[in-house]
């Protein structure tokens, strides 16, 4: 059969198959037959379908529960991390309100209102608890030994039982404060051609660079009147 012969039957089978399946049930039947054998039928087509949109449906489902796990595990480390800075937060505040009600109590019983103020408070507990003379002494570095330059100088000096102690009475004391009360007091005793027994420091706040100080210039240090 050649090309155009080919192509004539094959455009009367279009055009009279139509008529044919209707009026040929067992044509139809036939045609059926074969179709069915090249594709797979309506109903395996429908249940292969219905497999892979219920494999999407599950692989959905995983992906969301995988979603809420990390979001819930998120979720606990958020807490986590909020409760710790709570904590934090918490032993912040009481380390602060602790400094506080120090800081108070020392106000409150030296009555922290000025320097001076301060410094009469702790020499009226020195001279009426342990029956003590506190000298403030007051002398003119005419040289500049103390301050690099001419200055009043003032420093306290304690007489028990013929012994000498100068002493610095202040609310609160640095490094170059213990520095300066370490060359007043030499300041003294050439001046008053006296040695000092002790060299002391008296005050509730000192800094912990000047106690390192004032440990190797051995000066004594005391947070509280009550322990000279």
């Amino acid at each position: 059969m050649n090309h155009e012969t080919s192509a004539q039957l094959i455009s009367a089978i279009k055009r009279e198959l139509p008529s044919l399946l209707q009026q040929d049930p067992a044509l139809r039947d036939f045609i059926m037959d074969l179709t069915r054998r090249e594709y797979a039928p309506r109903t395996a087509t429908e249940q292969r379908i219905d497999r892979v949109l219920d494999e999407l449906q599950r692989d959905r489902e995983r992906q969301d529960a995988k979603w809420a796990e990390q979001r819930e595990e998120q979720n606990k480390k958020w807490e986590e991390n909020q409760k710790e800075l709570l904590r934090l937060h918490e032993e912040i505040m009481a380390h602060a309100n602790r400094y506080d009600r120090q800081i108070g109590a020392l106000g409150s019983r030296w009555g922290l209102q000025s320097e001076a103020a301060f410094r009469n408070a702790l020499k009226g507990i020195l001279e009426k608890t342990f029956g003590v003379e506190v000298l403030n002494i007051n002398d003119y570095d005419q040289s500049g030994e103390v301050f690099g330059r001419p200055d009043q100088v003032e420093l306290d000096v304690i007489i028990k039982n013929g012994m000498l102690l100068i002493c610095e009475l202040k609310s609160s004391i640095d490094k170059a404060g213990m520095y300066i009360f370490e060359r007043k007091a030499r300041f003294y005793e050439k001046r008053h051609q006296r040695t000092a027994d002790r060299l002391i420091v008296i005050s509730p706040m000192v800094d912990a660079k000047a106690m390192k100080v004032a440990e190797k210039l051995q000066i004594e240090v005391f947070s509280d009147a009550t322990d000279v």
